[in-house]
């Protein structure tokens, strides 16, 4: 059976980091917000976080946020 846990991020372009406040994940990126590029950086940076594949990492919400919601799927 597959399940997911979601967290509420929230991203900055002021760094590079990975800070986990409560149930809130704060993420420093590098990369600029165009054509996805700041995305796929999340989802790895969260992937490494996690120890787990970028596979099972997925943006729910806030593509085009600063604020997102992110599914870490266990199986």
């Amino acid at each position: 059976m597959v399940s997911g846990l979601k967290y509420e991020v929230e991203v900055s372009f002021r760094g590079d980091f990975v800070q986990v406040e409560g149930d809130k994940i704060l993420v420093g990126l590098t990369c600029k917000p165009e054509k996805g590029k700041a995305n796929m950086e999340l989802i790895k940076k969260l992937a490494k976080h996690f120890n787990t594949s970028s596979l099972n990492v997925r943006l729910v919400s806030g593509h085009k946020s600063r604020k997102k919601v992110v599914e870490i799927i266990e199986k």
